[in-house]
């Protein structure tokens, strides 16, 4: 190639350095020339690299700012409800064992107090005996009437049983039956010893006799 038969593109180009490198290719034979100057076209035709149809340059999650505060917003909204279930869980074992232990408190101040009125049952057995013999007189009546007036204040103790009250299994214990055509129903008849209750607990039954009907 000459330097008159220069492209278009080739101003500009020292012609020595045109004319060496046209001496180069003498001895390449015209079909390689040919191969050459197509590959050269089609290199130019392609033009600009293509965008990455694949997005490959874009950053990956790990290198995304967004994406990981997104997760971490994800991780602490997660842990948030889990911290209140367990919160939640811990409040219920706490108020089950709170009432729990006023239950437990009251059974025990129950049982502490009927304790107390069984070690005196004895003691006031005496006392309702000298009364109904009429031998409950002088201090010893002042000191027995404070003495039951403080269980019944403090422990809320009641004496129960009486003549002509019907029979009831679940407070009275029978020690003796007659029969008798005045009542319809048991009945009974004769307190033997009464009976002792702290509210609804029974710490005595009263021990009676029972007239049925004839």
């Amino acid at each position: 190639m000459s330097a008159a038969g220069q492209a278009p593109g080739d101003e500009g180009v020292d012609p020595e350095l045109a004319a060496a490198v046209e001496s180069a290719f003498d001895d390449v034979p015209p079909e390689v020339r040919e191969e050459l100057a197509q590959g050269e076209g089609s290199a130019a035709a392609q033009g600009p690299e293509a965008p990455d149809p694949e997005g490959q340059g874009a950053p990956s999650p790990e290198e995304d700012p967004l994406a990981q505060a997104r997760a971490q917003a994800a991780q602490a909204q997660d842990d948030l409800a889990r911290a209140r279930a367990d919160l939640y869980n811990l409040q219920q074992e706490y108020q089950g064992f709170v009432r729990r232990s006023r239950e437990a408190a009251a059974g025990h101040r129950s049982d502490g107090a009927a304790g107390v009125v069984e070690a005196l049952i004895p003691v006031l057995d005496e006392i309702e005996l000298a009364r109904q013999h009429g031998d409950l007189t002088g201090p010893f009546a002042t000191t027995a009437g404070k003495l039951e007036a403080l269980l019944s204040e403090k422990f809320s103790l009641e004496r129960f049983g009486a003549e002509g009250e019907p029979f009831d299994p679940t407070i009275h214990e029978a020690l003796m039956a007659t029969e008798s055509e005045e009542v319809g129903e048991p009945t009974i008849a004769l307190v033997l010893q009464p009976g002792y209750r702290l509210g609804e607990r029974v710490v005595r039954a009263a021990r009676v006799q029972v007239a049925n009907p004839a």
